[in-house]
């Protein structure tokens, strides 16, 4: 079985030692993205304090920006958006921020020209960055 690395130039840079994908077979697996633009430390929907704690959050912002940059990664591997057949969420707070992310995940994955994955959404303590939604993804290359 074959297996190569995805690299995207325009996703943001992974923040440790891995691609944004690895392709096996006929399946991808993504590693976790995150809500941030590539480049920079900028953060859509997050403003730190001078001591670099999160200060406000905009939970759509970040959900918006982590959609979005799967589907740039999605894209950059070669295969559309419909191939993704599981997502993993994970959030900070659930009880805060579900009800937005659920509406916004519906935007980017449910109905017609999406594909309607699997999903699992878990409560975390922390993400490596100051951020409070990740996404990890598997679709299946046709």
């Amino acid at each position: 079985m074959t297996k190569h690395d995805v690299h995207s130039n325009r996703a943001p840079e992974p923040v440790g030692p891995y691609p944004h994908a690895k392709r096996v077979g006929s399946l991808i697996f993504f590693s976790g993205v995150g809500p941030r633009r590539r480049g920079t430390k900028e953060i859509p929907g997050v403003r730190l304090g001078p001591d670099g704690t999160v200060v406000e959050k905009d939970i759509e912002a970040q959900c918006r920006s982590c959609f979005d940059n799967l589907k740039t990664v999605c894209a950059d591997a070669g295969i559309p958006w419909t191939s993704i057949a599981d997502v993993t969420i994970f959030l900070t707070d659930m009880k805060a921020d579900f009800a937005v992310y659920n509406r916004i995940y519906a935007e980017y994955f449910a109905g017609p020209g999406n594909p309607n994955p699997t999903r699992t959404t878990i409560e975390i303590n922390a993400l490596p960055t100051p951020i409070a939604v990740e996404v990890k993804a598997i679709a299946v290359a046709e």
